[in-house]
């Protein structure tokens, strides 16, 4: 498992990806041709993954990220530490908080 800030990449054994997450499109990338898990909303950083591969959303409102590295990646940060990845699947989880009523991801 691997955390970066409020992002939470584990990895996942290629038989449980979920049908037809391998063989879907993948998210857009960034300008800089990144692919992004988490933009903070007040500061513009992101947390990002760098190097060939693909981020793919499961269903749902609170629906997981699937990312792809088929040759490994790195995930940075403009106030993070580079985090280095071995090829794989990942399922990228975004810190939730409970607010009476109702249940946000945490914002930067």
């Amino acid at each position: 498992m691997y955390r970066q800030g409020d992002v939470l990449i584990v990895p996942v054994d290629e038989e449980a990806v979920p049908d037809g997450a391998t063989g879907r499109t993948g998210l857009p990338r960034d300008a800089r041709g990144r692919m992004v898990l988490a933009l903070g909303e007040v500061t513009g950083h992101a947390h990002a993954v760098v190097g060939p591969g693909r981020l793919v959303r499961e269903a749902g409102p609170f629906g997981p990220l699937l990312l792809h590295l088929p040759d490994g990646g790195r995930v940075v940060h403009e106030e993070h530490a580079a985090i280095p990845l071995p090829r794989g699947w990942y399922r990228v989880v975004r810190q939730r908080e409970y607010v009476p009523g109702a249940v946000r991801i945490v914002a930067d």
